[in-house]
């Protein structure tokens, strides 16, 4: 469906863009990638890897609604991957969070339904179910306003989606790149902030292909889960670097112990699929979708009443061999 198609990626400097258009490019003949970012070195840098001619780059801040605009003329589908993301930072720098992950949410919606873009794909976090910290509480408020899009999308053909998923393995801020750091400069430990912590597990290629099949099965509103393995923040430590000490330093501001992708009080209105949920919108649209069934004519059914998705709760935990073997694989 992406061939001969335009597609923009904001946050397109970023670990996932660099491998969703990896991906893209490597699958599909698209007629146009705008890569849209604030980060001129990082384009600059992308322009050097990615030289096909269906290459744009666009620089500019989702910020700026007016320059979305521009952006997104002739454009058929749109990633939204642009965010703050370091929870810490998040929490010292509340109104930037606000700014970049609220108020350009905002802008992306109304730059694609202006620029008669057909299909919307946002990305959000673990961290947007039942939130604690800013950064959390910030990506639910864009799914809101994504899921919310479809219904004042009014006769534009427009039409959003979200995709929701835990930290990505060896994207940038990362546990394992940092592991990674601390081994090869010789550290005698490696920092355990607690020794209980659960996260779940997945590759940037896990979530590129998740967001590629949420094009094919979206119909608007839906919030797309992914079932992963979770890991032991111990285990992992373990698996990387079994002959050193694990030091406890604490969790940090706003962190989680453990990672939720779908709260118990949205078990009412989710479905499940054979390799992912669906978080159907709460609220009622003018134009009702058969959630139960997608674009790929997958067959889904609702979960039980109280079900909640976390990692600690996952029945699929990954082993300290199975870690050594994937962290092999990545590192290679």
């Amino acid at each position: 469906m992406f061939d001969n198609k335009s597609l923009l990626i904001s946050g397109g400097t970023g670990s996932f863009g660099r491998m969703f258009i990896r991906t893209l490019l490597a699958r599909y003949k698209p007629a146009r990638v705008v890569v849209f970012s604030r980060d001129e070195l990082k384009q600059f840098e992308m322009q050097q890897e990615f030289t096909d001619p269906c290459m744009r780059f666009f620089l500019g801040d989702v910020r700026d609604p007016e320059r979305l605009k521009q952006a997104m003329r002739g454009i058929d589908y749109v990633v939204h991957a642009a965010a703050l993301k370091q929870v810490p930072a998040a929490e010292y720098n509340p109104t930037e969070c606000i700014r970049t992950n609220v108020n350009g949410a905002e802008n992306i919606i109304n730059a694609a339904l202006e620029c008669g873009v057909e299909r919307v794909v946002a990305l959000s976090t673990d961290k947007a179910a039942s939130p604690i910290n800013l950064y959390g509480a910030t990506k639910l408020l864009s799914d809101k306003l994504f899921v919310a899009a479809n219904n004042i999308a009014g006769g534009y053909k427009t039409r959003f989606a979200v995709v929701r998923y835990g930290n990505v393995v060896g994207s940038r801020g990362s546990v394992v790149p940092f592991f990674r750091k601390l081994i090869a400069e010789g550290a005698d430990s490696l920092p355990i902030t607690d020794p209980r912590m659960t996260r779940f597990w997945i590759t940037l290629q896990q979530g590129v292909d998740l967001v590629l099949k949420s094009f094919a099965r979206m119909q608007g509103g839906e919030l797309f889960v992914p079932k992963i393995p979770s890991v032991r923040v111990v285990d992992l430590a373990q698996a990387m670097a079994p002959d050193l000490k694990q030091q406890v330093i604490g969790i940090r501001p706003g962190e989680k112990l453990h990672e939720m992708m779908i709260a118990r009080d949205d078990s009412y209105h989710t479905f499940e699929f054979d390799d992912h949920y669906v978080i159907t919108p709460s609220i009622r649209f003018v134009v009702q979708n058969e959630y139960s069934s997608n674009g790929l004519m997958e067959q889904g059914a609702l979960v039980a009443e109280g079900f909640k998705y976390t990692s600690d709760n996952n029945p699929w935990f990954l082993t300290v061999e199975e870690l050594q073997e994937l962290d092999r694989q990545l590192h290679v």
